[in-house]
């Protein structure tokens, strides 16, 4: 099937044309068909409907309900907005780290059968890394806070699994109850970073291995044998695990709106794809291993479907972590200390409890509430359809 390449290609536009091809090849798990159904039907009659109706001239509006889904490409705007202004208010006036943790490829197969689980241990492994070794005297000999995203995917779609944290430029001396900084570098060198990273995780995936915690499937089915386990973990401790820093940013401002740009991104955005030819997808990636140049990659449309499937996050998964100094134990006690200490108090953000009109017009300036006919009256809301859910018949 075949698109005309001046017509925009989005996510849901390949679920429609090829969706019922790939159920038929591919058995799907309840929450994959849940996200295909949404992202399909994002926006159109399937979701159900709103209607406003002007005040003045009596023009009428329906509007196409969203699906909501938080690896739909189109409906993470406004969210995303919500939870930078909401940072914006708890971070400090400090500069701040990016540092990105990443696990070696042979073990991509590995998570990705044991999504929720080994997720969990590479929160937990990145965190502890850098709370441990910030406490060492050696490096800054505070308590530092650290913000956390997910993200599991390369730009070509496949597994690679690495989370993005933010580390701010010192941490709270308990003892001497004071804020104390950090040099203007990172505290802690990464090939430290690295090793205790590498230990941890792989303590947490022994664990998890002797507890019977894992699943063995498809090409890793060898690996319930403890001998394979064994060599596999050989060649993990005998490689150099990539943890990089990048340079700090300029102020807070810059920090929101960097992660901004990963907190809530989904596999690939539409903006990506170029069109659909002949049962394939072209779509745009940027190659890491030459030079960052920019290419374009052309997949078999239900490959491409597959692809973005394997990033679908096991139901009720938090993909944004807070630790340190910024966990939810710490934000009414330590938080508030640091805050003294810089003078800066607790401010609240503007976005919290204002409906999603309100929020785009103070967004993007667009009045939705303003009738676009006769330009004076008001769209007053008069029927909502509910919309349909997915499904729950695995195939």
């Amino acid at each position: 099937m075949e698109t005309n390449k001046t017509v925009p290609v989005e996510v849901g536009d390949i679920f429609r044309l090829y969706g019922e091809a790939f159920r038929n090849k591919y058995k799907l798990p309840l929450q994959h068909r849940k996200t295909m159904f949404a992202v399909q039907h994002c926006r159109t009659n399937v979701m159900g409907n709103h209607t406003d109706t002007c005040n003045k001239c009596g023009h009428v509006r329906i509007t196409n309900n969203s699906c909501r889904n938080r690896h739909c490409p189109k409906c993470q705007g406004l969210n995303t907005a919500k939870w930078v202004d909401k940072l914006a208010c708890d971070l400090l006036p400090v500069r701040h780290f990016h540092v990105v943790f990443t696990v070696p490829s042979e073990l991509n197969r590995l998570i990705l059968v044991n999504r929720e689980c080994l997720y969990d241990n590479l929160f937990m492994a990145a965190s502890q890394s850098i709370l441990t070794l910030a406490r060492d005297p050696k490096h800054l000999g505070a308590y530092t806070g650290i913000v956390a995203v997910l993200h599991t995917w390369g730009q070509n779609l496949m597994e690679h699994p690495h989370i993005h944290t933010i580390v701010p430029a010192g941490g709270w001396d308990e003892i001497a109850q004071y804020w104390k900084p950090s040099r203007k570098k990172f505290f802690i060198h990464v090939k430290v970073i690295s090793k205790v990273f590498r230990g941890k995780f792989l303590a947490l995936l022994k664990k998890a291995y002797q507890e019977k915690q894992l699943k063995f499937e498809g090409e890793i089915t060898p690996l319930v044998l403890k001998s394979n386990f064994k060599k596999l973990l050989d060649v993990l401790y005998n490689k150099d695990w990539v943890v990089y820093c990048k340079n700090t940013f300029k102020n807070n401002s810059h920090i929101v709106k960097y992660l901004g740009r990963y907190s809530h991104r989904v596999a690939i955005s539409n903006k990506r794809i170029i069109a659909v030819e002949d049962d394939h997808v072209l779509f745009h990636w940027k190659d890491y291993n030459d030079k960052c140049k920019q290419k374009v990659m052309k997949l078999p449309a239900v490959e491409f479907i597959r692809r973005f499937l394997l990033h679908v996050l096991p139901k009720g998964f938090c993909k944004i972590r807070y630790f340190g100094i910024f966990a939810v134990r710490n934000r009414n006690t330590l938080l508030p200390l640091c805050r003294i200490a810089f003078g800066k108090f607790l401010s609240k953000s503007n976005l919290i409890g204002i409906g999603w009109q309100k929020l785009l017009l103070l967004l993007t300036g667009n009045d939705l509430s303003l009738c676009p006919v006769c330009k004076s009256g008001r769209m007053i809301p008069s029927e909502y359809t509910n919309y349909r859910k997915a499904p729950p018949i695995l195939n």
